[in-house]
C-alpha cells in the first residue's frame, strides 16, 4: 500500500511537471515557500532515517517502506525549495525540471522497496541473509559450509524461520551429534538475532553412504 502511494506521488509529480513545461505558472511568496520547504525537508528526513533504521534492525519491510515514503515526502520538499530558489533567480523552467528529477528518484525508491516486499511475499530472502547463515556455520569447525543441504528460509513477520540439514560422520555418538547441532543453533542465533524457528537436522555424509552396507533405509535416514 505504501509503495503504491509513493508510485502515485511519482505519477502526479511527473504529470504536474510536464504540464508546467507547457503552461508555466508563477510562484508567489517565494520566501515563505522556501522556509516551509526547509521545515518539511528536515522533519520528513528525520522520520525517514528513524523508520528505515528501526525497520532494518527488526527486519520489517513494511516499516522500511514507510520510511521510504517519508523520504519521498522529504524529496518533494527539497524539490519545492530548489524550485523556489530557481524561480527567484529568474529560471522559470527550474520548477518543472526539478519535478522530473524528483520523479526519477521516487521511481527508484518504488523499485527498491517494492522489490524487497514482493520478494518476501514469494518467500525470498536477501543475499546478505544467506551470507550470514554460511558465515555462522563457518564458526563451527565440525561442519563445513559445503556440508549444508536442504537449506530453507522464510520470513514470517519480523522473524526468519530456518530449516537445514548438516552432513556429519555417522561414527559420531548421539551426544556428539547433539552437541554439534546445539553449537550450530547458537552460532545462527548469534549472527542472525532475528531468527525465529530453527530446525537443524544431522544426516550422514554422502561418502559414508556409498561405503555403507547397502541398507537403503539406513542410508537415507537422518542421524538425529
Amino acid at each position: 500500500m505504501i509503495v503504491a502511494i509513493v508510485l502515485l506521488s511519482a505519477v502526479i509529480t511527473a504529470y504536474e511537471s510536464v504540464e508546467r513545461f507547457y503552461h508555466p505558472q508563477p510562484l508567489h511568496h517565494l520566501g515563505a515557500l522556501a522556509i516551509a520547504a526547509i521545515i518539511g525537508l528536515i522533519g520528513n528526513e528525520v522520520v525517514a532515517v528513524f523508520r528505515i533504521r528501526v525497520g532494518r534492525e527488526i527486519n520489517s519491510a513494511a516499516l522500511m517502506a514507510d520510511g521510504y515514503h517519508a523520504l519521498a515526502d522529504g524529496l518533494v520538499s527539497l524539490a519545492v525549495l530548489f524550485s523556489a530558489v530557481g524561480v527567484g533567480l529568474g529560471y522559470s523552467w527550474a520548477d518543472p525540471a526539478i519535478g522530473l528529477v524528483i520523479t526519477a528518484v521516487l521511481l527508484k525508491i518504488v523499485w527498491e522497496s517494492g522489490l524487497t516486499i514482493f520478494s518476501r511475499l514469494l518467500d525470498g530472502v536477501e543475499p546478505e541473509v544467506l551470507e550470514s547463515i554460511h558465515h555462522a556455520i563457518a564458526h563451527v569447525p565440525e561442519v563445513e559450509t559445503e556440508a549444508i543441504a536442504n537449506l530453507r528460509t522464510r520470513w514470517l513477520g519480523h522473524r526468519l524461520h530456518l530449516e537445514m540439514d548438516i552432513m556429519l560422520l555417522p561414527t559420531l555418538s548421539l551426544q556428539e551429534t547433539q552437541g554439534i547441532i546445539h553449537t550450530v543453533e547458537e552460532q545462527l542465533k548469534a549472527h542472525l538475532p532475528y531468527l525465529g524457528l530453527i530446525v537443524v537436522r544431522a544426516v550422514p555424509c554422502p561418502e559414508t553412504r556409498e561405503q555403507g552396507t547397502g541398507n537403503r533405509e539406513a542410508e537415507i535416514s537422518p542421524i538425529i
